[in-house]
């Protein structure tokens, strides 16, 4: 079973993707299952994780509407507002639908710090010990932030998006390369090498810009904590999908054996996300 564990459907029209306006060119129409139907089937992808575009509980009724349509959809990770009195009740309502299989705060449009609060803090623990997993939307700001909650929260298990979108178009590895590798020593701690192809040099990137992060990413997390991720639609404005497959297929390192290349294409995925297919 061969799993994109990270993209996204929208449509625009719904009003509630703040981000998404005219000005995001290509980004701003719908996007829905039936055009990204071919693109899996050409690249031999069985299914994907749908995972949250604007902050409210309604996207997320929206994209378990489409997991109870699609097929191809393996899981949904929705929204839920961390910082809420109400956090424990809409989780649990949530939970009850079996295509709920994760969640996602969008840190990188939150204050710095925002994750440390009290009542964030007390949420995060509840879910800690329901061993229910957690997206996050780090940006190498966050990193220092997430190693706090980690040594206060150290059973956490949550993933880390788009390797915390390291900073490729400045050619720049540190200190994002040390603080990533402390987040790694928790064992609950994932990592998706996703949405890189976004963060090189939208005028001229080499597809030897990616080595020495996706490297890094292996080389701290192992095999077995790695999950591949094509960001669509969001990685249109670069390349198109099969070129997001080709950049991580050339940018690992060499000698993976088939069954490493299965757990980064699908396994993992399953694991974390506890997918009942």
């Amino acid at each position: 079973m061969r799993i994109d564990a990270h993209q996204h459907y929208w449509k625009p029209g719904r009003g509630d993707y703040g981000w998404l306006t005219p000005e995001q060119g290509i980004l701003y129409a719908d996007y829905l299952p039936s055009l990204l139907h071919r693109t899996l089937q050409q690249h031999g992808i069985d299914r994907t994780i749908v995972v949250q575009a604007a902050p409210t509980m309604k996207e997320t009724e929206f994209m378990l509407s489409l997991y109870e349509e699609e097929e191809s959809i393996a899981g949904v990770v929705g929204w839920l507002d961390l910082d809420s009195e109400e956090f424990e009740q809409h989780y649990q309502t949530f939970r009850g639908h079996k295509g709920f299989v994760g969640f996602r705060p969008m840190l990188q449009d939150l204050p710095d710090g925002w994750i440390l609060q009290g009542r964030v803090m007390r949420n995060l623990r509840l879910i800690a010990e329901d061993g229910f997993p957690i997206d996050l939307q780090l940006r190498p700001r966050h990193l220092p932030d997430m190693h706090k909650v980690l040594q206060s929260i150290p059973s956490l298990r949550a993933v880390i998006d788009h390797a915390a979108k390291p900073f490729i178009a400045e050619k720049a590895i540190e200190p994002w390369k040390e603080q990533l590798s402390e987040l790694a020593r928790f064992p609950g701690m994932m990592c998706k090498l996703s949405g890189l192809v976004t963060e090189a040099d939208q005028q001229q990137w080499s597809r030897l810009d990616f080595v020495p992060y996706v490297h890094h990413v292996v080389e701290t997390f192992g095999t077995d904590r790695i999950m591949f991720g094509s960001d669509w639609p969001v990685c249109l404005t670069t390349c198109e999908y099969a070129e997001v497959l080709e950049v991580l297929l050339e940018s690992l390192p060499s000698g993976l054996s088939e069954a490493e290349y299965e757990a980064l294409f699908g396994g993992n995925a399953a694991r974390f996300y506890r997918l009942s297919m």
